[in-house]
């Protein structure tokens, strides 16, 4: 055991490369079978709207100037989720990444204004400063805490990509994943880095509470799980990028991904290998950055696998803010809430959830250094 950061963020895999992909012991029979019922239940009652209809997007115009490093999302009604679409690889390796986000459905949001960006880690450092705010990942778990965890395993720390040397399985996220002491925000890759140069990163190793401590001090909040899907979709209906259906339109990147042979080379063919500065590339349709790949995004909404096929009745669902709590059937027991948008580390070769709709998943005390987040208003 490798104190608390080990534990719950690699142990229960919470965190966001595993973006649904636990592979722990499976669930209790009674409970992988009442989840199973559920879902293909509701799910037979929504097949008739399980296709893309068009977005209707509000025309209310903000009634105030936009803050600064936001941008106005006008809201209203779109389909929600993702469907297969012709060429496009989910990526196996991590499961399906349209499985939970099914059926397709429709849904309605009120305008908002978001961050135009990820959270920097310039910006995050002005809330640091201001408040003494001591993230999860800096602060030293105690005996109270893991009374069974030897003294010398309560340290400080997250976890860390560290690409092995060599192909290796994907078996286990064990094999690229590694718990690092004294990595925080401020030490993306522990104690001897730091973030100096890094002003226009996003920040990363950010807990659940964490985002929304930042959020609360700026007079913001988190997204919900919609209204971050609306806001990605830039105005589009049923594209499978946030920018169209192509990957690389005329031959460009659109997002920092993964290219190479994963997860041991990251060859950078779009222009970054790691974590890029925010807006390195275009933005969608309104104004925002990195709505795909880059860094996880952390959301308001508990994570269910059948979230979508449990609305409810058929019809239009006004500005969702998920169930009332978690379940993850790989994972009973662990409560989790949604990430959005995928990271650098997403390739059709393990994990595409750079694809528009796709959801994650994370343990809320857990933090990583490819996890964000961005606030709306």
């Amino acid at each position: 055991m490798a104190a608390r950061r080990w534990t719950q963020a690699l142990g229960l895999l919470g965190i966001a490369a595993a973006a649904a992909c636990s592979r722990k012991s499976p669930p209790e029979r009674g409970q992988m079978a009442s989840a199973s019922l559920s879902v293909e239940a509701a799910t037979a009652s929504r097949v008739a709207e399980s296709r893309f209809l068009p977005t209707v997007e509000n025309v209310v115009t903000p009634k105030s100037r936009a803050p600064e490093g936001m941008v106005w999302i006008p809201g209203g009604e779109f389909s929600m989720g993702v469907a297969p679409a012709p060429g496009v690889d989910g990526g196996g390796g991590c499961g399906d990444p349209l499985a939970d986000a099914q059926p397709v459905h429709r849904v309605y949001v009120d305008g908002f204004w978001m961050d135009r960006t990820e959270v920097t880690n310039e910006e995050f450092a002005r809330f640091a400063r201001a408040t003494g705010y001591v993230t999860v990942a800096e602060r030293t778990p105690t005996a109270e805490e893991f009374p069974t965890a030897p003294r010398e395993n309560l340290v400080a720390g997250s976890v860390v990509f560290d690409p092995p040397r060599e192909a290796v399985p994907l078996d286990t996220q064990f094999r690229w994943w590694t718990y690092v002491v004294r990595a925080s925000w401020r030490h993306p890759f522990g104690p001897q880095s730091d973030v100096h140069g890094r002003e226009h990163y996003p920040v990363v190793h950010v807990a659940y509470e964490d985002a929304q401590a930042y959020a609360t001090w700026a007079h913001k909040r988190l997204p919900t799980e919609a209204e971050y899907e609306f806001a990605a979709r830039g105005g589009l209906t049923g594209k499978s990028y946030a920018w169209g259906d192509e990957l690389r339109p005329d031959g460009r990147w659109m997002a920092n991904t993964f290219q190479g042979h994963f997860p041991n080379e990251d060859t950078g063919e779009d222009g970054w290998k790691g974590i890029a500065p925010v807006a390195s590339y275009p933005p969608n349709g309104y104004g925002l950055h990195d709505v795909a790949g880059n860094v996880w995004e952390w959301v308001s909404d508990w994570y269910r696998p059948d979230s979508y096929a449990t609305l409810g009745p058929p019809g239009v669902a006004r500005n969702p803010r998920g169930p009332d709590a978690s379940f993850d059937p790989t994972e009973p027991g662990v409560a989790k809430r949604v990430q959005r948008g995928g990271s650098f580390l997403c390739t059709s070769q393990y994990c595409s959830r750079y694809l528009v709709g796709t959801r994650g998943k994370g343990d809320p005390s857990s933090g990583a250094n490819h996890l964000g987040f961005r606030c709306v208003r």
